[in-house]
């Protein structure tokens, strides 16, 4: 259940109001706004009476939470979260841009590629250091070596760091290393590995799973929310339906449909979700009109040699038209990319 607080509550007051959730066996996560503080008070208890609550100093309201996933729902905080990334914010007016290579190959090309996206717009270098391939024979990326090589770029250039972690046993490099951690479709229900994102001090983007529903996502997400880690955004990356034409299944309805249950920011893949390149750009407008917080695309100098996902990434001069594309969209809808 969410217990909304009274906006002239003290803090003793939030203070026993959070002791008798917890003597009543409830775990209990504290979200403050610009106005209100929200708890959310988490535990199966099907006849327990809201009115012991509800009458105590300080509570405004107490209402059920019907949706499994609480505290990535609309009911636990119904402003959206904007999650601070090194003095960038996602989630707020501002639609972020992600931006670089599928694998980090050398120093040159992600040195290349991270000046022209930087200069272009973006504010994160995207970049893959472990490659989940589905080919045990494929490249897999340059591990620790890639981060680093990506790190060096990124901080030439002005750039945040988002890569992806296969594992919990790379998330000390990412401490090390990256600014957002990214979790790929193939994890989304690796409940364990959840878990340990949980204790992560880095935010967590979380990639939709190739077949999951909304509600599975969001469930997804919730596992890293209760874990303690609440700097969580989401990734439509498209779902796998009958269709063979493309990669994937692009599906723009995620973005208004999440936001309408989820306070969590939301960003787009087009590269992923269409996987092929000149279909990418069309896509990303499309997902800045529906009111994606941010847009990751694959950028490569030189595509047709990528050593993984070539055929759905953009070249430099793509990205530049791509970015002023999107930058009229985000205007005509109240929001823009810097």
């Amino acid at each position: 259940m969410v217990v909304v607080v009274q906006q002239n509550a003290s803090e003793k007051d939030i203070e026993g109001i959070i002791k008798v959730l917890h003597d009543f066996g409830f775990d209990v996560h504290r979200s403050t706004g610009v106005n209100q503080t929200v708890l959310g008070a988490i535990g199966v208890k099907p006849d327990f009476d809201t009115r012991q609550v509800e009458l105590l100093p300080g509570v405004a309201h107490v209402y059920r939470i019907t949706e499994p996933y609480k505290l990535a729902s609309r009911t636990f905080l119904n402003e959206k979260s904007v999650i601070d990334v090194g003095g960038v914010p996602i989630g707020g007016d501002t639609v972020v841009v992600m931006a670089g290579p599928c694998s980090v190959e050398n120093e040159r090309q992600i040195g290349v590629i991270a000046e022209h996206v930087a200069k272009a717009g973006a504010q994160f270098l995207r970049g893959g250091a472990f490659k989940p391939r589905t080919s045990p024979y494929a490249f897999q990326g340059l591990g620790e070596e890639g981060l680093k090589l990506m790190r060096k770029a990124a901080d030439d250039n002005g750039l945040k760091v988002i890569t992806e972690a296969m594992d919990a046993s790379q998330l000390e490099l990412m401490e090390r290393y990256a600014d957002v951690i990214q979790i790929g479709a193939r994890n989304m229900q690796n409940y364990n590995f959840l878990r340990e994102l949980g204790k992560a001090t880095k935010p967590v983007m979380l990639k939709r799973g190739l077949s999951a529903t909304f509600e599975e996502w969001l469930m997804s997400a919730e596992y890293i929310l209760s874990s303690g880690n609440k700097r969580v955004m989401l990734c439509e990356r498209g779902i796998r339906t009958f269709e063979t034409a493309t990669r994937n299944t692009m599906d723009i309805s995620a973005i208004p449909v999440v936001h309408a249950k989820s306070h969590l920011p939301i960003i787009a893949d087009p590269s992923h979700g269409i996987g092929i390149r000149d279909k990418v750009i069309p896509m990303a407008r499309a997902a800045v009109a529906a009111g994606a917080d941010g847009i990751i695309v694959e950028v490569h100098n030189d595509p047709d040699h990528a050593k993984s996902d070539g055929a759905q990434s953009l070249f430099p001069a793509q990205f530049d038209e791509m970015m002023k594309q999107v930058r009229v969209i985000a205007d005509a809808i109240g929001r823009k990319i810097v």
